[in-house]
């Protein structure tokens, strides 16, 4: 790639964010190897080789640029200057473990590299002082590194230093960011995903981020790009995400206009401030822990391991007896959508009323909705309009119309209004509403959205 001049570049006067990409051999002053005495080691999947960044000289050369950049001249007080990703190594200036793969296979041992990761983050912390939530750790969870599980939880130190975060690849929404603790992210024994917002990382200071780029791009490919776009979008609002990279073609944005503005309204809210509390229906095969074991992972064995229940945002479908256990619908099967490794998606649960389980069970967020709110609520229910019969939604002292089904096979989004609900958790399980459904076939359900009408 080519840049304009650095001097030319912090000119402009809009808000802008930074890669520094340091570890390359062609991107790093000759004198620095030199000077190191080190070799540089690759090729990455780009044919660049790179310095090893935790040689002790070099990491100190890299903290000098650092100091240079963002402390000497004053930049990273610049209100202009949003986030850096860091450490500014590896292929565009992602901290993949290629490299460090390739190191192992030189000599380099698990303690050398341990000893220099350990201190890393809290050496760029310590140059940013408070400026320190502009930092943002391009590394992952559960990171393919040379040492197997070891490496397993490594991410959390940076957070854990006082860095954002970001990941690059919801593009893959089944897949390897079930678990992903650096975002808070935790798969429950049930098979849901809860995410941790007391953590730090959520505090509305840190950058906590995704790219949502390559559907039709960066080697993947799909036939059905809405599909994949709309699932992308949904696994990063469910880690809770604030920034999202995008391209407006590859992205998509032009054809899916109103997908986007939906994204955009939602990223960075909180459960207080968003107009919405969502629950996205499905069973996912999260492929990579289909045979992960380790002393990290070895108890992560829920019950239905590998699937994954739902994507939810401060909206929860529980299992609730003796009604309220629907299982996975057939009605959209996706396979293997950009990658294998994607796996299988059931999207939305279906009623089983030949076992008596004619209800689906739903609990609000209570920072979402408290219990002593009774100010109106929408909620959006998509649904197959399929078979005979009828559904509803009833709640504490109340019930909705019924909304009937015409029969002719189409996914459909009905608005039911309720006009002062009570959502005080003391349907079944503890839930706020359920969805009902009346004599006729079995009502395939996707997504559910409780939407708050005095907000955009």
């Amino acid at each position: 790639m080519a840049f304009r001049p650095l001097r030319e570049q912090l000119a402009q006067k809009r808000p802008f964010w930074m890669r520094v990409f340091g570890s390359g051999s062609s991107w790093a002053p000759k004198w620095v190897a030199e000077e190191c005495g080190v070799t540089p080691i690759g090729p990455d999947y780009e044919g660049q080789s790179h310095l090893p960044i935790w040689n002790e000289c070099v990491w100190g050369r890299l903290l000098g640029l650092y100091k240079k950049l963002f402390v000497d001249s004053g930049l990273r007080a610049d209100p202009r200057l949003r986030f850096v990703y860091v450490p500014g190594a590896f292929t565009w200036a992602e901290y993949d473990y290629d490299i460090v793969g390739a190191a192992a296979k030189q000599g380099l041992t698990f303690d050398e590299y341990r000893s220099w990761y350990s201190r890393a983050w809290r050496d760029l912390a310590a140059l940013f002082g408070p400026y320190r939530t502009k930092l943002v750790f391009t590394g992952e969870d559960y990171p393919w590194g040379p040492w197997g599980s070891r490496t397993d939880l490594f991410a959390e130190q940076a957070v854990d230093a006082g860095l954002g975060v970001r990941t690059g690849i919801t593009e893959e929404f089944n897949y390897h960011l079930s678990e992903a603790p650096s975002y808070g992210s935790r798969i429950e024994p049930d098979g849901h995903m809860t995410v941790n917002e007391r953590l730090p990382v959520h505090d509305g200071r840190h950058v906590v981020a995704t790219e949502n780029e390559c559907f039709n791009d960066c080697g993947y490919t799909t036939g059905d790009p809405y599909y994949a776009v709309r699932q992308a979008n949904l696994k990063a609002l469910q880690l809770r995400m604030n920034w999202m990279y995008v391209v407006p073609g590859p992205s998509y944005m032009k054809q899916y206009p109103a997908q986007w503005r939906w994204v955009r309204l939602s990223l960075g809210k909180t459960a207080s401030d968003s107009p919405d509390a969502w629950a996205a229906l499905r069973d996912a095969e999260d492929t990579y822990w289909k045979d992960k074991t380790g002393p990290f992972t070895g108890n992560r064995a829920w019950r239905t391991r590998p699937w994954v229940r739902n994507l939810e945002r401060w909206l929860v479908q529980r299992d609730v007896r003796p009604d309220g256990t629907p299982r996975r619908s057939t009605a959209d099967v996706h396979r293997n959508v950009l990658s294998e490794e994607n796996g299988t998606a059931y999207e939305g649960l279906r009623t089983d009323r030949a076992h008596g389980q004619t209800s689906m069970y739903f609990d609000v967020d209570e920072r979402f909705r408290s219990r002593g709110d009774r100010r109106p609520l929408e909620v959006k229910v998509t649904y197959r309009d399929a078979g005979r019969g009828s559904w509803w939604i009833e709640y504490e002292g109340g019930r909705s119309p019924r909304v009937r089904r015409s029969g002719d096979g189409a996914w459909k989004t009905a608005t039911v209004r309720l006009p002062r609900p009570v959502f005080a958790g003391r349907l079944r399980g503890g839930t706020d509403f359920r969805l009902v459904t009346g004599a006729g076939d079995d009502l395939d359900v996707r997504f559910v959205r409780v939407v708050r009408p005095d907000r955009p």
